[in-house]
């Protein structure tokens, strides 16, 4: 499984509607609104590499009101 958190960043006052955006998207399994320099976390899980990348450069990135994003892809290996 691949995962990966994406910070992003909103146009002021679309908080609401792009976590309800992102929860519409199969590979999101959870989202949540943030203080501090992000607005939103998205935890994504996607079998394939591919997907989790197409998820988040065309769908996510795409979402009307999102200015910015961050992506942290989380390693295989247990640590």
């Amino acid at each position: 499984m691949n995962k990966a958190f994406v910070l992003i960043n909103c146009e002021l006052g679309s908080e609401i509607q792009v976590l309800e955006d992102l929860k519409n998207i199969e590979c999101v399994k959870s989202v949540q609104g943030v203080f501090g320099a992000y607005d939103v976390l998205a935890n994504l899980e996607c079998e394939q590499h591919e997907e989790l990348r197409q998820n988040i450069i065309s769908t996510i990135r795409n979402i009307k009101n999102v200015r910015s994003t961050m992506t942290l892809m989380a390693i295989n290996k247990q640590c």
